[in-house]
């Protein structure tokens, strides 16, 4: 079973059953984890600069929060998918 990088409409966790690495939906789920680990490395550049402003404000700064929120829980989601197709991993 593989933790896809999405969830469904209520909020809980979406599985794929396959062997296939290769089917349309793993490749989906490949391009979207892609995507999120490069916007994660957008949003950690922007809160650090948001950071080292000194005159940033309360909007700047929690709005670089709330995303770095974001990001760090889709880059989690795919540590966890990841690592659970790690072979002789425990699922």
């Amino acid at each position: 079973m593989r933790l896809l990088p999405w969830t469904g409409t209520d909020g809980k966790p979406c599985y794929l059953s396959t062997d296939d690495p290769d089917s349309l939906l793993s490749r989906l789920a490949d391009d979207i984890e892609a995507a999120q680990l490069a916007s994660a490395e957008q949003v950690l550049a922007g809160a650090e600069a948001v950071l080292r402003d000194a005159e940033a404000g309360e909007r700047a700064v929690r709005f670089a929060l709330v995303r770095a929120l974001e990001s760090l829980g889709d880059v989690l989601r795919v540590a966890v998918s990841r690592g659970e197709r790690i072979p002789g991993q425990d699922a």
